[in-house]
């Protein structure tokens, strides 16, 4: 439950190395977050994330997770919820991948669409289940201004973002009204080592950027996020632009 000032005391991030979530981690751990679950593939990588955020002061768990293993998922986070309630679930795992090779090798497209959309259903509506039961709680799920609309240079990745922006908000209106509280969040191009290598967007941001706007959004129970604000009137130009138009923008 949160403490006498609002502040989340337990969080859930699937996708335990994850950047933005990592930083997200680190500034509610500043606001009084005392535990905090990692859940992710076993790698050093995850331990090494969670002996940083113990040096924070939290009580810091791991459990083993893998998006695509979505016969798993009841069983992994099931022991999560069964050690207590979680006052905020980050759903922060995902992919980039590669456009080119998606195009040429089905398999790696179903590999991008299978992480980003499918094991994000799955996971994001068993967490959502216990947070029904539990009667309260946050789930925040990391989508894409990528999913607004898709791009020729990464439409894979992008159709992936967008079923997920419309299973977030989907979610979020069937569970009004029960205590639980759904925030899609939208950054742009995130300057993190997902995307090193890959020429910056115009209005790119960093991953404390993002972890600041999720706190401020969780403080506000917003429903959506953008990151930066300014990327909001910028896809709404872009979403509405014909499609003549748009093709020949070198995106």
């Amino acid at each position: 439950m949160k403490d006498a000032f609002g502040s989340p005391q337990s969080l859930l991030i699937l996708g335990g190395t994850s950047e933005i979530a990592l930083a997200t981690a680190r500034r509610l751990i500043a606001r009084r977050t005392r535990t905090v679950w990692l859940a992710g593939r076993p790698s050093p990588a995850l331990e090494d994330a969670a002996g940083q955020l113990r040096s924070l002061g939290a009580d810091v768990r791991t459990v083993p997770f893998d998006a695509l293993d979505t016969g798993g998922h009841e069983e992994a986070l099931g022991k999560v919820f069964a050690e207590g309630d979680i006052d905020v679930v980050l759903l922060a795992f995902g992919v980039l991948g590669d456009q080119e090779r998606a195009e040429a090798e089905p398999a790696e497209a179903v590999r991008i669409a299978g992480t980003n959309y499918t094991g994000a259903v799955s996971a994001g509506l068993v967490c959502a289940r216990s947070l029904r039961v539990q009667g309260h709680g946050s789930l925040v799920v990391l989508s894409s201004v990528a999913g607004r609309r898709a791009r020729r240079s990464n439409f894979v990745y992008g159709s992936s973002k967008a079923g997920l922006d419309a299973f977030a908000q989907g979610l979020g209106d069937a569970l009004y009204g029960t205590g639980v509280h759904v925030m899609v969040v939208r950054p742009g191009f995130v300057r993190t080592k997902m995307t090193a290598g890959t020429a910056p967007a115009p209005l790119a941001t960093t991953a404390e950027a993002v972890a600041e706007a999720v706190g401020t959004g969780l403080r506000r129970r917003s429903e959506v996020v953008w990151v930066p604000g300014a990327l909001r009137p910028v896809m709404t130009i872009l979403r509405h632009m014909p499609r003549a138009i748009f093709r020949r923008l070198p995106v």
